[in-house]
């Protein structure tokens, strides 16, 4: 069995959940985290600096990294960037408000809220190629850390598709898996079956008031 602890990064300029909120498609742009992403960071390795915890991998975008490096300072780890974390490519929208993609394509983005797994985003990913390569990373890690407790920090995109993955379902149920920013999940993974046991828990937030 390997236990996978999964963390969604936290907090943005461009995923900002304040009273002014500021939303854009993130992707491969690499955004540091804000104050309040940093004491989210904080208030989840707080939580999870009492697990006995073999390794600690993240995409290599920094906010990911720094979520990352938060836990790994309180659990003598060093953070091992992994490819297959790496956020979607939003391809031409990466940067975009909602609003600015529906008016560049109003279909697509339609699409995108009604049927993500039939999207690909011009010169980038579809949802299928982040299922390819997050499952090619698990499969990799379960072999690697047999008997072991392994951490994961990733972001919105990637945690939703690993953890349809995870419950057996496709991509169409995107958005039925809620991810807030600084959320843990845990799953493990025994014989090639996995089992969810923690969802988007962001307990250890509630004292931040975010």
């Amino acid at each position: 069995m390997t236990r996978f602890v999964l963390i969604r990064h936290g907090q943005t300029e461009w995923n900002r959940t304040e009273w002014n909120r500021v939303e854009r498609f993130r992707g491969r742009a690499d955004l540091a985290l804000d104050d309040t992403g940093i004491r989210q960071a904080e208030a989840a390795a707080e939580r999870l600096s009492r697990w006995e915890i073999a390794a600690l991998y993240s995409s290599p975008l920094r906010r990911a990294l720094m979520t990352a490096q938060s836990l790994a300072s309180q659990v003598e780890l060093a953070v091992q960037p992994l490819e297959g974390l790496i956020d979607i490519d939003f391809g031409d929208w990466q940067g975009l408000s909602p609003q600015e993609a529906a008016a560049q394509d109003r279909d697509l983005y339609k699409k995108w809220l009604e049927r993500p797994q039939e999207v690909c985003f011009p010169h980038g990913e579809s949802l299928q190629d982040v299922q390819h390569r997050i499952t090619a990373a698990i499969d990799s890690l379960v072999k690697n850390h047999s008997e072991q407790t392994v951490v994961l920090v990733s972001h919105n995109v990637v945690c939703r598709v690993l953890l349809c993955v995870v419950l057996g379902v496709d991509n169409s149920h995107f958005w039925q898996l809620g991810q807030d920013v600084g959320a843990i999940n845990v799953f493990e993974v025994s014989d090639g079956n996995p089992v969810l046991s923690l969802l988007n828990d962001t307990c250890h937030l509630k004292h931040l008031g975010v």
